[in-house]
């Protein structure tokens, strides 16, 4: 059964539950990786004392899984186009859920932060070569729609792995954060060895070993570097990490642009409207990312949550994330991008605003409101952003295009909280001078910090909001671009005959 588009071409119909199938392995490995990797936080002092050490070395189990996670992220391009998306992405889940078992049964600290660096190798595959696998899968004019479903475990998830985790480490064992990804794990590699249809492999000529070795050095450095400065932006670790992910992707630019077969395709660059498109998702990932972040730090640090009540708090955006994101998929396919990053955007910037007037006497009840605008904002914008960049890039650079903007938004995310760290320490040393509060102990400064943590959020809340604010002008300026052309349309008859 076929239907005329506007231009006169032929599509074939298309039905939600023709590709349902092979969604439900993409967004089971999705949820299971993201779950874990937000989980861990709640854990980590629990460890501290299982393992008898301190809090830098067990923090490692974060750091070392997100070099690992930066590493890897740039290859899952290449390695989809070479070897075939559905090969790389169970692999990625297999070898994820082995590490997560292997993370359950550790005998050192030191065992666990090399368990967890193999659970980063695999799980940074997973989300580029997901978005690019379901976009390969969707016909053309219901690419929302199709990414809005891979986009509810993408949101869904960081809020429940702080609840999950803090009720297995409170009452039951961490041990349980890396066990619940076994069943998961097999369900998702088995499902998707049966259901994925295989999308055709490229033949590739060359092998570019110099970006494969520099794309992983910079994009782990620059991650690392950038968090790192939210302790400290002249610290010898902040430093060196910058310097040597700077120099590693200055020299990986120039090898990829003299590549016959580049790793990672930057002369889609050349493209104005992926350019500005780009650069209006790191706006938006800033703003999205600092409010994820420094609202439930309020919380646990200015009102004496812990991760449990945090997460429980925060749960109503998740909701209004969940039941926006499909509404936006849908509208992204009607209307385009334009108006759902300037109306997404407008409600993150109303929550914002109601969060920059928090102070100590702040309940959860008073956050449902913005909270559930924040995450409605999210689930309108976030991944029609994202499918409108894809359709801005070649068709036949997908894979390629996927890595690129995940590796990119791994480092926008490590400065958003660096930034938003520097910030509110800053705030928090300056407002302690300027109302003369005598410190002289330990004790002191932690009274002085709990007196002045309403106006340093409040400030740092602020700065947010006025970014979010320029993301909605800029907003305006976004294209819907041409429609995808016949050739096109053809590409999926062929997935959609495959999948039946």
């Amino acid at each position: 059964m076929s239907q005329k588009t506007t231009s006169g071409e032929t599509e074939p119909e298309f039905k939600i539950s023709s590709i349902l199938v092979p969604l439900i392995a993409i967004i089971t490995g999705i949820f299971m990786v993201i779950l874990d990797s937000t989980a861990m936080n709640v854990a980590l002092s629990k460890l501290v004392v299982d393992f008898q050490t301190d809090l830098p070395t067990i923090q490692w189990t974060v750091t070392g899984y997100m070099l690992a996670t930066a590493a890897v992220i740039p290859l899952a391009g290449w390695l989809s186009d070479r070897f075939g998306a559905k090969n790389v992405f169970l692999t990625s889940v297999l070898l994820f859920t082995i590490a997560s078992v292997l993370c359950a049964t550790p005998n050192s600290a030191e065992s666990l932060i090399i368990f967890r660096v193999l659970q980063g190798l695999g799980g940074g595959f997973v989300m580029p070569v997901a978005m690019a696998y379901v976009f390969r899968l969707s016909p053309p004019r219901k690419i929302g729609q199709v990414m809005g479903m891979l986009g509810v475990p993408i949101l869904l998830a960081p809020a429940i792995g702080p609840i999950l985790a803090g009720w297995l480490v409170e009452y039951h064992s961490w041990h349980w954060i890396f066990l619940i990804n076994l069943p998961v794990g097999i369900f998702s590699f088995i499902f998707g060895l049966w259901k994925l249809p295989a999308v055709a492999r490229k033949k590739i000529a060359g092998f570019d070993l110099p970006g494969m070795i520099l794309g992983p050095i910079a994009f782990a450095a620059l991650s690392y570097g950038i968090t790192q400065g939210a302790e400290s932006w002249t610290s010898a670790k902040t430093l060196g990490g910058i310097i040597i992910g700077a120099v590693a992707l200055i020299a990986f630019i120039i090898v990829e642009l003299k590549a016959k077969i580049p790793l990672l395709e930057l002369r889609v660059f050349k493209s104005v409207d992926f350019s500005f498109g780009i650069f209006v998702q790191w706006v938006l990932q800033f703003s999205l990312f600092g409010a994820i972040f420094l609202l439930p730090q309020f919380l646990q640090q200015a009102r004496g949550y812990g991760a449990f009540d945090t997460g429980m708090t925060l749960f109503p955006q998740a909701i209004a994330s969940a039941v926006m994101m499909p509404i936006g998929g849908y509208l992204f396919d009607k209307i385009g991008v334009r108006w759902l990053v300037v109306v997404g955007l407008s409600l993150v910037s109303g929550a914002i605003f109601q969060y920059s007037h928090v102070n100590l006497t702040t309940e959860g009840s008073d956050l449902i409101l913005p909270l559930i605008m924040a995450g409605a904002g999210m689930g309108l914008m976030m991944m029609p952003l994202n499918s409108h960049l894809i359709k801005k890039a070649p068709q036949d650079l997908v894979s390629r295009v996927t890595s690129l903007t995940s590796a990119m938004q791994q480092v926008i995310n490590s400065f958003a909280v660096a930034t938003l760290v520097t910030i509110l320490s800053s705030r928090v040393t300056s407002t302690i001078a300027e109302k003369n509060i005598p410190i002289t102990g330990p004790a002191d400064m932690q009274k002085a910090m709990l007196a002045v943590a309403p106006e340093a959020f409040g400030h740092t809340f602020r700065v947010m909001l006025f970014i979010a604010v320029g993301g909605i002008v800029l907003g305006f300026f976004l294209r819907r671009g041409k429609e995808h052309s016949s050739e096109a349309v053809k590409k999926t008859e062929v997935v959609l005959e495959g999948l039946h």
